[in-house]
């Protein structure tokens, strides 16, 4: 598993939930080639990854967001994860 994140909170988030792994703060395709990557990206960054799991906070408040969260902040903002796989279509 592949952890792309800046945010201290969100690392331990996934750790109290048992995700661990290789953490890096940016990316590059040969980084997420075939892994199955937590974080966000660019859906053409995505789109190389095997999987990418979001960690979405739907109830996060507009003075939260761009901030590092503690993990009890990320819950009480309904924090969950979901995973999608990406690819690029070609429409010519």
């Amino acid at each position: 598993m592949l952890i792309i994140s800046r945010h201290a909170g969100a690392i331990e988030w996934l750790k109290q939930r048992g995700i661990d792994g290789r953490v890096i703060e940016h990316a590059t395709v040969d980084d997420i080639r075939g892994e199955d990557v937590i974080g966000n990206l660019p859906l053409a960054l995505a789109s190389c990854a095997a999987s990418v799991t979001t960690i979405d906070l739907p109830l996060l408040r507009p003075d939260q967001r761009g901030k590092d969260l503690s993990p009890e902040e990320m819950d009480e903002a309904g924090a969950c994860m979901r995973t999608f796989r990406v690819r690029e279509v070609d429409l010519g």
